[in-house]
């Protein structure tokens, strides 16, 4: 099966990793690479697939644990946690934390402020 685009032909970046990324949070269990493999709209080598599953785990996008001679792996968040956690390395490759916090609540919407007003509020202050 072909995912849209000619043979040999590359894949937008990210693309690959998004895909993976998506088969494994769509399954309750870890999987091992050609579990992912099968999974998988294209026509991919085993090698390429553990390529992508270990350049993830080393971004710290999936966890592993041994599963027979191969690695199972998995999300360490659903999709939202997974943006949250973006969001904070972002947040934490800044120099100014103040700035950029200020700046991300002056571009929100009136509707997202609020509903962040609401979720700070809910939360217990750390002092």
């Amino acid at each position: 099966m072909n995912a849209g685009h000619a043979p040999g032909e590359r894949r937008p970046g990210g693309a690959l990793e998004a895909e993976v990324l998506g088969i494994l949070q769509s399954t309750p269990q870890a999987l091992t690479p050609g579990e992912v493999l099968q999974r998988l709209s294209d026509d991919l080598s085993y090698s390429t697939v553990v390529t992508v599953l270990s350049r993830m785990f080393d971004k710290g996008l999936l966890k592993r644990g041994k599963q027979g001679r191969a690695y199972a792996y998995a999300p360490v968040a659903d999709t939202h946690g997974l943006t949250a956690r973006r969001m904070r390395q972002v947040l934490d490759s800044g120099s100014d934390r103040e700035s950029v916090l200020a700046r991300f609540v002056e571009d929100l919407s009136l509707q997202d402020e609020q509903l962040l007003r609401q979720l700070l509020g809910g939360l217990p202050d750390q002092e």
